[in-house]
């Protein structure tokens, strides 16, 4: 069968391309992943062999995010890091005969360089964003080329937009990543309803939003009951957790997050499907995992945080790529007043998705609109094996 190469860039794209890498080699496929920022964590989980070495940046790669993140990336030499990568990407191009993208222009730009066949996967990019989507230069003029055997994206709305644009197919077949969160373990939970919390998998911007979090978390009532379940990577551990929790007066006992006056919030770690699953709302200041939760037809509330990642700049945009089922009170990051609106708007969000079952089919149709059926990852592999010889 086929060698593939997958090229992708964030930790969103990884997830996505370790999710089709299972699905090719599968199907007998050879496959191996060139990461272009970060650990490539997920192919690692995935037993996806990387090529070559990889590193971990603070802010995660280069991609969307503040000025302050983008001076980051350049002082901990991210530029110089993805330079290294295409000239490893360049002395092993022969061994492959597809290389598949995950991403955006950065690497569809990487692609092109090999002068191999190529398949894009344009997971970074929406036409809901704007209406009408903007590729950046010279991304277009790229997926224009006859190296570019094959373009999906992420959804129907951008299928067809592209399609005219660069006047050749661009299929929709649905987001790899939605099928790794189908399934999930029941929550054993009390009576009442489920809030779930997406701090975001980045450190040390996960312990900012952690902390934004708990603060948030004390303006909820603890009555009617509400069970709240905290989504946190394994690399922040009960010790880091304790220290990070005492600065804001919460204290964690028994996998629990306990603070006098407040509800109780369950520690969940690897169990981050479940915590989707059997949320009502979520909670969050997260890329990926808040798509997956839209895509599961659950309500989001944002809470802004200060970056590198989620900036109020970030959290608009994600707005209006997920649609009207997302929501974000209104203030200045990390303020009193932010805050309490935020806690307001959760309970209001709570009740309405309980009683109102209009928005409980909004949340259906976007999810559906957004990031469309389930088996995305087998109906592309399958398309990308019929591209190979």
């Amino acid at each position: 069968m086929a060698r593939i190469l997958l090229l992708s860039n964030g930790h969103g794209e990884d997830l996505s391309g370790a999710l089709l890498a299972q699905n090719l080699q599968q199907q007998g496929h050879s496959v191996q992943a060139l990461p272009l920022a970060g650990l490539g964590s997920a192919y690692r989980k995935a037993d996806v062999p990387l090529l070559g070495r990889s590193h971990e940046f603070s802010t995660g790669g280069i991609g969307y995010t503040s000025l302050q993140g983008r001076l980051t990336e350049l002082l901990q030499g991210q530029v110089l890091y993805l330079l290294r990568r295409l000239i490893r990407l360049l002395r092993h191009r022969q061994r492959f005969d597809l290389i598949l993208v995950v991403g955006d222009v950065i690497p569809v730009i990487a692609a092109w360089l090999s002068h191999r066949p190529v398949a894009t996967y344009l997971v970074a990019y929406s036409s809901h964003y704007e209406g009408q989507l903007r590729l950046p230069w010279p991304c277009a003029a790229l997926l224009k080329s006859k190296r570019f055997k094959a373009v999906y994206s992420r959804d129907q709305r951008t299928a067809e937009d592209l399609s005219h644009q660069l006047h050749r197919p661009v299929t929709f077949l649905g987001n790899p990543f939605m099928d790794s969160v189908l399934t999930g373990a029941a929550i054993a939970t009390a009576s009442g309803q489920r809030i779930g919390l997406l701090p975001g998998s980045r450190r040390p911007e996960l312990e900012q939003n952690l902390q934004l979090l708990l603060q948030l978390m004390e303006l909820l009532p603890t009555t009617p009951p509400c069970s709240v379940d905290l989504a946190l990577v394994p690399s922040l551990d009960d010790v880091s957790l304790q220290r990070l929790s005492n600065r804001v007066g919460w204290r964690l006992t028994n996998g629990e997050l306990h603070r006098d006056g407040s509800v109780s919030i369950n520690v969940r770690r690897g169990a981050f499907n479940a915590v989707l699953q059997n949320s009502d709302l979520m909670i969050g200041m997260a890329g990926t995992a808040i798509e997956q939760a839209v895509g599961l037809a659950k309500p989001v509330l944002q809470v802004l945080g200060q970056g590198p990642q989620f900036t109020a700049a970030f959290a608009e945009a994600q707005r209006r790529l997920l649609g009207p089922t997302v929501f974000c009170a209104s203030g200045e990051s990390g303020s009193r007043e932010a805050l309490k609106a935020s806690a307001e708007l959760a309970l209001a969000l709570l009740d309405r998705f309980r009683r109102d079952p209009g928005f409980q089919q909004q949340c259906r149709v976007e999810a559906k609109r957004r990031l469309g059926e389930a088996g995305g990852g087998p109906r592309m592999a399958a398309a990308i094996s019929a591209l190979l010889p």
